[in-house]
């Protein structure tokens, strides 16, 4: 009887259902999440552009930047393409293997993400409560192999999830009532015991980002009794301001995210559709808001925005 089941093994593929309830809005809801994808992808395009052609912008904090600016683009490039397939054309087929893959770009991008937010927390410690040593502290080279040890981490830490998940027998019910392979959306899916699986995902959840959100919290706390010690206004305020962008887009992204995570573990009171919309607005909200947080708030960034924008769209490429 249990034999019945399971996959047969010629079935190699899932169902992704797009928004449970709202499939007959699903044009309608396609607009702003379209919307907020273009501008993400114009937006971290023009910082890692910006970024490669100022040579005065070669520091590692304009490094960073296009760090995040990258693991912005794969986040909601991994979700999106699929996502305007199923709301535009009705695409919701996807194989095993593709939904296995899309879960594990997912996964790692979002723990890469949080390392290049605790790299720009320490530099921004740096900055503030040593500046004097900052530029032999924080060397580009430096930078870079930071960077290069969090995607190893976070290839490292998630390539379990869809190895696991790969040795599950999975039922006949194929459906996955979601728009992208989230990691307990496609364990659901198994007739067998997902327990390490579970078990698995949530201590990744905490004791990873846990772990680097405490970090980061670490060091605002001392960059804050670093500036409150500042006697100069104007020190003081330049001090402050250099921090604002990392501690909204550090809000932003951690609240969305242990949101999604904790709602599908222990969210059942919530509509699924509900879920859904804000699990996806952390691939796309996150992305489309960081290049302008910055973009405002790192004045020398956005005078070098402003001229390649001033080139592009008026003529004789002078701004007014």
């Amino acid at each position: 009887m249990a034999a019945s089941n399971l996959t047969p093994s010629g079935l190699s593929t899932f169902i992704l259902t797009g928004i449970p309830g709202l499939e007959a809005a699903h044009i309608w809801i396609s607009i702003p999440f379209s919307t907020f994808y273009i501008i993400s992808l114009l937006g971290n395009f023009m910082v890692l552009f910006v970024v490669s052609r100022e040579q005065t912008l070669h520091k590692p904090m304009y490094l960073l930047l296009c760090m995040l600016a990258l693991t912005d683009i794969s986040m909601s490039t991994s979700v999106m393409p699929k996502a305007l397939c199923i709301f535009w054309f009705n695409l919701k087929d996807i194989t095993v293997g593709g939904c296995l893959t899309q879960m594990f770009f997912l996964h790692a991008v979002s723990v890469m993400q949080s390392a290049v937010l605790v790299i720009m927390a320490f530099d921004r410690y740096v900055a503030i409560c040593n500046p004097l040593r900052y530029p032999t502290i924080l060397t580009n080279t430096r930078v870079a192999k930071l960077g290069l040890l969090g995607l190893m981490r976070a290839v490292l830490f998630m390539l379990p999830l869809p190895l696991l998940l790969s040795r599950q027998p999975f039922c006949v019910n194929h459906v996955i009532p979601h728009m992208y392979c989230e990691h307990m959306a496609v364990a659901k899916m198994s007739c067998g015991d997902i327990t390490v699986n579970r078990a698995y995902g949530l201590v990744m959840a905490f004791v990873v980002l846990g772990l680097d959100l405490m970090l980061v919290a670490l060091s605002y706390s001392l960059i804050i009794g670093a500036v409150l010690r500042i006697s100069s206004k104007t020190a003081y305020q330049k001090a402050l301001n250099t921090c604002t962008a990392h501690i909204c887009v550090m809000l932003m992204s951690c609240t969305l995210f242990f949101f999604s995570t904790l709602t599908h573990r222990f969210g059942q009171g919530i509509a699924p559709h509900i879920h859904i919309i804000l699990a996806n607005l952390y691939f796309l909200v996150p992305p489309m808001l960081n290049p302008i947080i910055y973009g405002v708030k790192t004045k020398e960034l956005c005078d070098k925005v402003s001229k390649y924008t001033c080139r592009i769209c008026l003529p004789g490429g002078h701004c007014l």
